[in-house]
């Protein structure tokens, strides 16, 4: 059986498009009340409140999978790093691709940061592969699914690391990880207060804001907004890249990016060499024209 965990992030629903190729016997084990109506013929829903690591992974090796693929999120590789490390097999992350021959996985990954990819057999029983963030898009849905209500055992050992408060965005606040527009900041923009032209864009084009981890660790922006390798990997139909010189780890968080737009006083930024569209100059003087012609056109 090919099991694939669910939650609420909408990459769940790549990661099950992501199972499809390996068979047809993709069954989905579902948290915190993820819809999958459509996209497997059999699900299995666990009633766990909210996130514990150790509790979901029980929950996985309870179900005897053979393959188990989730999402390339903070929680889908710490989910399956707990039941690879309980069941004492290796754990296959970053998978752009995947396909079987005979009891063995040839996968493709990602290695370096996304720089290069590596060919890879996954070999073992069950073969755990957290799938790279926006590595393919999400099928159409299909029919119902047939849900089945799962009780694993768990106890309060499983629950020793678990969520027990929530802090809400913003009313109203865009994620960056499915925004459709993204304008991210670099240390070009200079300051704290400089983001605020950079937000006005965004508003206007109904998009969210990010930033470098020069611009997180500066204390500019909060950590949450940090495009990048250790931040968020996003895909967004338009990225504008304003003052960012485009270092690798960046890179990999925007490289998903349909088109980026580079706005740059160096023409020689790696930002600029990888853009579909690069103007060079002062972002000070630029996104404030930008704004003031869409403000004149709406």
């Amino acid at each position: 059986m090919i099991l694939c965990v669910v939650d609420a992030d909408p990459l769940s629903l790549e990661a099950l498009t992501f199972a499809r190729r390996l068979g047809d016997d993709v069954e989905a084990i579902v948290f915190d009340g993820a819809d999958v109506d459509g996209y497997v013929a059999r699900a299995h829903r666990v009633g766990l409140d909210e996130y514990a690591p150790e509790a979901w992974a029980h929950a996985i090796i309870d179900l005897e999978p053979d393959v188990v693929v989730a999402a390339g999120t903070d929680r889908g590789h710490e989910v399956l790093a707990h039941a690879a490390a309980r069941l004492g097999v290796a754990l296959a992350a970053n998978c752009v691709d995947a396909s079987v021959d005979r009891d063995t996985l040839l996968l493709t990954r990602q290695r370096w940061g996304g720089s290069l990819l590596e060919e890879a057999r996954l070999a073992g029983s069950p073969k755990l592969l957290p799938m790279a963030p926006h590595a393919g898009g999400a099928a159409p849905p299909g029919a119902p699914a047939e849900v089945e209500e799962l009780e694993p055992s768990i106890t309060d050992e499983h629950l020793r690391v678990r969520v027990v408060r929530r802090e809400e965005p913003t009313a109203g606040a865009i994620r960056l990880d499915t925004a459709r527009v993204v304008v991210g900041g670099g240390r070009g923009v200079g300051s704290k207060e400089g983001f605020e032209e950079l937000e006005e864009l965004a508003d206007l084009l109904g998009g969210a804001v990010g930033g470098s981890r020069v611009v997180t660790n500066l204390g500019w922006r909060p950590h949450a907004d940090q495009v990048g390798q250790t931040g968020a990997r996003i895909a967004p139909e338009l990225y504008i890249a304003c003052g960012v010189s485009g270092a690798i780890q960046h890179i990999v968080g925007c490289k998903a990016a349909r088109r980026i737009l580079a706005i740059n006083k160096d023409r020689n930024a790696p930002i600029v060499q990888r853009a579909d569209w690069a103007v060079i100059g002062d972002l000070h003087e630029i996104v404030p024209a930008i704004v003031a012609e869409l403000k004149r056109a709406s």
